[in-house]
């Protein structure tokens, strides 16, 4: 091989050792991006380790199901009964302090729902799914309005209805602080437990505030 032919290969040789070096450098890269994946639960398919995250986690026990499954309905009630507060209300303390209800507990529904479903139990202890107001499987729940105290309710208008709704809701929040009573004494579970506290302290002070509009009215 002559001087030309030898300067020509060389930089051809140079060339593919570039080449090989990018490559191995490419699946050296892929290899580390596929072992990321498997470490932050992110691989092929996986859904984020938060989506799997247990919303009550610890231990929990029968009480805890019970105060879920219970309060769920009592909270869709409250909820029923504030949505009735718009066009029908006179007070606007009255009107507030619906809003507020249905802000506090519509979030609080969606908390427990939860809870059950980690906990592989059922939304109804009843079997039955939604919510009925009349039904006799709720007759017995701690400050549950009957089906003619929401007809009622809902026939009420001006200072009638502002009287009906404090008056009611009283009894309905009295009902709600004993069964979270109940899950403070009986309940397993820190979360659960947390809310219930977190009821007992909310739907108080909503109940004095009822008491002092009553005086008002």
């Amino acid at each position: 091989m002559n001087s030309v032919q030898r300067a020509v290969r060389r930089p051809r040789n140079r060339r593919l050792a570039a080449v090989g070096i990018v490559v191995s450098g490419a699946l050296l890269l892929a290899g580390c991006g596929s072992d990321d994946a498997k470490n932050t639960g992110r691989g092929s398919g996986d859904a984020p380790t938060a989506a799997r995250k247990n919303p009550a986690p610890g231990a929990s026990n029968d009480a805890d199901v019970t105060f879920a499954q219970s309060m769920i309905p009592h909270h869709q009630q409250a909820v029923a009964m504030a949505r009735l507060a718009d066009g029908r209300a006179f007070d606007p303390e009255i009107t507030s302090l619906a809003a507020a209800i249905e802000k506090a507990q519509g979030p609080e529904i969606r908390t427990m729902r939860a809870w059950l479903k980690a906990w592989g139990a059922p939304e109804s202890a009843h079997g039955m799914p939604g919510m009925d107001h009349g039904s006799k499987g709720m007759a017995g729940m701690a400050g549950m309005m009957s089906a003619k105290d929401m007809t009622d309710l809902k026939a009420a208008r001006g200072k009638d209805f502002d009287k009906k709704f404090a008056r009611m809701m009283i009894g309905h929040h009295n009902g709600a602080v004993t069964m979270a009573r109940d899950e403070q004494r009986n309940g397993r579970n820190a979360t659960a437990k947390k809310l219930a506290g977190d009821v007992i302290e909310h739907q108080t002070a909503e109940i004095a505030t009822m008491r002092t509009l009553l005086d008002r009215l």
